[in-house]
């Protein structure tokens, strides 16, 4: 475990310092090295790198396998995680951009070996269109390898009290679901296998690394600080669905 990317990246003091700046939830890089174990990238690969945030995942992609990278997020300006690629070397191989999965997807068909997204994926990718929608843009053997924030099991109209204040956010209820509604969701597309779908091993020490990176006495930390108390173990996990294209 010691010899992990994600731990002698962190043992690295100004390695951590941008972690600790970067990290919009559960570690980004733990999700990303777990999530890749599964697959065999190489350095003559193209991957998307969809919903990259500040570009952890980006970032692990092209340290570790030398990958060709398209950093492709709504919410971050692509010039400041070119910047930021940039203080860390790695910028001739990674394509920041601005991009939103749920409009036109500006790439040619069979483009990418693998699109790749690490905790953004549940928020746009929940209804039955996108998965078939991204799988044109896959080449034929391929894969699609997704890491989310999700469920043990799906709350449905069963909330638990402690859970209730946070299920009041409709963003949050539609999100968050179970790993068997997201199997049966997967399982509906076309053109795809489905590989591994299961709990990742990194959950409780990606959420731990995120929550030390908090600031106790910011308003919008407090709500995650409580999220996690009130659920307790109990109920979350981390999911990773992975589908080969054929």
């Amino acid at each position: 475990m010691s010899n992990t990317f994600s731990n002698k990246f962190i043992a690295d003091e100004k390695n951590f310092a941008l972690l600790q700046d970067t990290m919009w939830g559960p570690n980004a890089i733990r999700q990303s090295e777990e999530l890749a174990s599964h697959l065999t990238i190489t350095k003559d690969m193209r991957i998307l790198d969809l919903g990259c945030g500040p570009g952890l995942s980006s970032l692990y992609l092209v340290k570790e396998y030398g990958a060709e990278v398209f950093a492709a997020d709504l919410l971050v300006d692509p010039t400041e995680n070119y910047e930021r690629f940039g203080s860390l070397g790695i910028a001739d191989k990674i394509i920041p951009m601005a991009m939103d999965a749920t409009q036109q997807i500006p790439f040619a068909e069979r483009y990418f070996d693998v699109i790749f997204s690490v905790g953004a994926y549940m928020h746009f990718g929940w209804n039955e269109e996108m998965l078939p929608k991204l799988i044109r843009y896959v080449k034929k053997g391929g894969y699609i390898a997704i890491s989310i924030a999700g469920l043990k099991h799906d709350f449905g109209d069963n909330i638990p009290p402690e859970m209730q204040p946070f299920w009041n956010i409709p963003e949050v209820a539609r999100d968050i679901r179970g790993i068997e509604w997201w199997k049966d969701l997967w399982s509906k597309a076309e053109g795809m296998e489905i590989v591994n779908i299961s709990e990742m091993a990194c959950h409780d020490i990606a959420w731990k690394e995120y929550l030390a990176s908090l600031d106790p006495n910011d308003e919008e930390s407090k709500w995650d600080f409580d999220m996690m108390a009130a659920e307790d173990g109990k109920y979350f996990n981390t999911i990773q669905l992975i589908a080969k294209v054929v």
